[in-house]
């Protein structure tokens, strides 16, 4: 059995011997060295062009051309219809209007980066600047009701009388949290080099769906699908922000076309700040209504977000808390505030990420209202089935991750007394939270073939640095009994069967399924073929008790080699394909809550004199139905659960409110943890299969690690130093104040 071994990455040795080539890395595309392309981006944050001057930069050496709105090619518009953003038209540099700071409004081709980046800072610009909204606190007045969630989820929801039931409970809480703004910044750029060949087009790109981007390519420049080529194998991160195209795509695209020449164009760090979109800033009001014994009896969550007014974006930040406790009176909402600031996107478990760090809080200042362990208190509000849909749950393993963790981490000896436990100078706390994640199935379909003793695996399906190669390369040597080594997975090329790609944790169930069934309607084909020749071992036997193992199939004892029945019947080899739908389309995902579960656990120090908060270790316990493959599982766990410490303690976009700039937009001024900041992080999966998710029983867990691990952080703070932070992230300055005074 291949799937859930711990299989090193089949990719590893390409990558890190440097042959694995990401989009930037492609020098030499059809014989003709590329031009290099640099962007130049608006210094005000609102307002119109009026004069712009390119002379200079065109005079500039090695320069081959400036674009700018005004000699821009007709663009396509944006179609609203389309279910999702990702396959919708993105012009750019289509008039003299300016949205939000760094929006592009020049680009600048010349023989090398470095003519074309001087040359970036000769284009004269000047403005008419208006008026911008950027205080996020200053026009929370002007929130509005968004048209819908992604997937069709409802804006708002009311179970019951929560007005009625949280008047009534013993116990209220009525707090609000709020969440900075946060980015994606994977640690390959965003970049494209898009290459005219005739009527056609190749575009070398970082993209985490081939389907959306082509689309959304296509619908842009006004050209036919098929006449664009999108190669993307390898993708060094993506996080949501690759999810759909930016401004180095079509804009490489258009100087491409326009040149006839091979164009490259990659964001520097300090351009993904304003040229990707983000993670918007968020101010969520949480009330939980409790017996004195600690039941809840009402609850609400009401998020308020930024957007773009020009691109509306809503992180479903409220959804999380709608299956995750018992409680008859119920109330969910969504609003957002339109703001002069690049436009909010999915950032890894967009909507989970920043309502966990909201409820979870919540919910341990509840535990602590009421004097009750924090890991009891959950239990004791465990659903029998999802409480605003009335739905059972499929599988639901979130108690036995909240016992298990508590075990192993030693929760029982945590102090209920917060800033009552020292080390020296250091106060010390244990918090914990629970983790949800709203499993989601998408469309993919995957072709294998065998051919010359070998299974090949083709699809467009996206490998983001999750290991996607790998447990493609386990299901289908599963699913035909071949060893790993005879399976060679291709992927991320327009030219090969459609999915959805990589995101929303979605990628590995849907593709993975697609995978196996596309192997076992190719076993049903060699079975056939086999069982009807004469000259097979396998001749009139019963097909419905064979056996793909080791290279050889067998029924009742008879046997013979897969690779000698293909290479005799189908000497120019066999294929087959294998699809999924989308769940909305799928009756399990109607019939049944579709979840992954978890519980995190976390240790902290806070310096007594200084304020110093530091993590001293950290246990994660998750349900995620079956694991596909245990390494690469665990290294997705643990890579969330950092990225929680991240956003419990580090990250920030801080808002220049003249201009609507991120004024740390770089990473020596955006904190993120280096290695001295995480210590001890383990990760655990209890065992299970999900048989109402899909065929395999295996969900995604790619998101899963950072849902409530901002939280148990935090509440770990509160726990060692009796100060509740909840306004993220949790900085010395937010803590030094409410430190309890120590005896000297």
């Amino acid at each position: 059995m291949m799937i859930g071994q711990a299989l090193d990455r089949v990719e590893g040795p390409l990558k890190v011997t440097g042959k694995a080539t990401y989009a930037y890395e492609q020098w030499d595309e059809g014989g003709v060295s590329p031009l290099y392309g640099f962007i130049v981006g608006a210094t005000i944050g609102k307002g119109r062009i009026t004069r712009i001057d390119t002379a200079r930069a065109e005079a500039s050496p090695g320069v081959q051309m400036v674009m700018t709105h005004h000699d821009t090619p007709p663009e396509g518009s944006p179609d609203h219809s389309a279910r999702l953003e990702f396959y919708r038209a993105f012009p750019v540099l289509s008039g003299p209007d300016v949205h939000h700071y760094g929006e592009p409004v020049a680009l600048v081709v010349a023989s090398t980066f470095e003519q074309a980046r001087a040359a970036s800072h000769l284009v004269d610009v000047e403005y008419a600047t208006e008026p911008g909204r950027y205080d996020f606190a200053a026009f929370q007045d002007q929130a509005y009701v968004p048209e819908k969630l992604v997937f069709g989820m409802p804006v708002d929801t009311a179970v019951g009388d929560f007005a009625a039931g949280f008047e009534a409970a013993e116990i209220k809480l009525d707090q609000r949290y709020t969440t900075p703004y946060a980015f994606s910044l994977p640690l390959e750029p965003h970049a494209c080099l898009a290459v005219p060949r005739g009527d056609d087009l190749i575009l070398h790109l970082s993209t985490q769906i081939v389907d959306a981007a082509r689309t959304s390519i296509a619908a842009t420049l006004q050209m036919d699908a098929e006449r664009i080529h999108v190669v993307t194998p390898y993708v060094g991160g993506g996080f949501g922000s690759k999810l759909r195209i930016h401004y180095e795509t079509i804009l490489a695209a258009l100087a491409a076309r326009a040149l006839c020449r091979p164009v490259k164009i990659a964001l520097t760090r300090q351009q993904t700040f304003h040229l990707v979109s983000l993670r918007p800033t968020s101010s969520q009001r949480v009330r939980l209504g409790a017996g004195r014994d600690g039941r809840l009896v009402a609850i609400a969550h009401e998020a308020t977000m930024h957007t773009s007014p020009e691109a509306e974006f809503v992180e479903a930040t409220a959804v999380t808390t709608r299956s995750l406790y018992a409680a008859p009176d119920r109330l969910t909402s969504h609003r957002m505030v339109p703001l002069d600031l690049v436009r909010g996107e999915s950032v890894r478990a967009p909507g989970e990420a920043p309502g966990l760090l909201a409820v979870e809080s919540a919910m341990d200042e509840l535990a602590h209202e009421l004097g009750m362990d924090p890991v009891e208190l959950r239990i004791l509000n465990e659903p029998s089935v999802d409480p605003e849909r009335g739905v059972p749950y499929s599988e639901r393993k979130l108690v036995e991750c909240l016992r298990e963790g508590a075990r192993r981490f030693g929760w029982e000896r945590r102090s209920a007394e917060p800033a009552s436990v020292r080390d020296g100078r250091w106060l010390l706390g244990y918090g914990m939270a629970t983790a949800i994640r709203r499993h989601s199935q998408t469309t993919a379909t995957a072709r294998v073939r065998l051919e010359a003793g070998t299974a090949v695996v083709e699809s467009d399906m996206t490998d983001i640095g999750t290991g996607t190669y790998t447990i493609l390369t386990q299901v289908a040597a599963d699913g035909l009994g071949l060893p790993p080594e005879r399976v060679r997975v291709e992927l991320g090329s327009s030219e090969f069967p459609v999915s959805m790609g990589s995101g929303g944790s979605w990628g590995a169930g849907s593709s993975s399924t697609a995978v196996h069934r596309a192997c076992a309607a190719l076993r049903e084909k060699v079975l056939a073929a086999a069982c009807g020749d004469a000259r097979s071992a396998l001749h009139g036997r019963d097909a419905a008790d064979a056996v793909f193992s080791d290279g050889r199939v067998s029924i009742d004892g008879a046997s013979e080699g897969l690779r000698e029945i293909v290479d005799r019947l189908y000497p120019e080899g066999i294929e087959a394909e294998g699809s999924v739908r989308f769940m909305s389309d799928e009756p399990n995902y109607q019939k049944y809550g579709i979840h992954t579960y978890g519980a995190q656990f976390a240790e902290v120090g806070v310096d007594t004199d200084t304020g110093e908060i530091r993590m001293r270790r950290m246990l994660g316990v998750f349900s995620a139905g079956r694991i596909l493959n245990a390494k690469t599982a665990r290294s997705q766990l643990v890579g969330g659960m950092i990225w929680g410490v991240s956003a419990a303690l580090h990250e920030e976009g801080v808002v220049d409110m003249r201009s609507g700039a991120f004024v740390n937009g770089d990473f020596a001024q955006y904190l993120v943890p280096v290695h001295a900041d995480i210590p001890e992080v383990d990760a655990l999966m209890l065992d299970g299969s999900d048989d109402k998710a899909n065929a395999l029983g295996a969900k995604g867990i790619g998101e899963l690690g950072i849902c409530g691990a901002g939280a148990a952080v935090a509440n770990a703070v509160f726990n060692a130093a009796g100060v509740r932070v909840r306004d993220f992230p949790i900085t010395i300055e937010k803590v030094l104040s409410g430190l309890p005074r120590m005896d000297v």
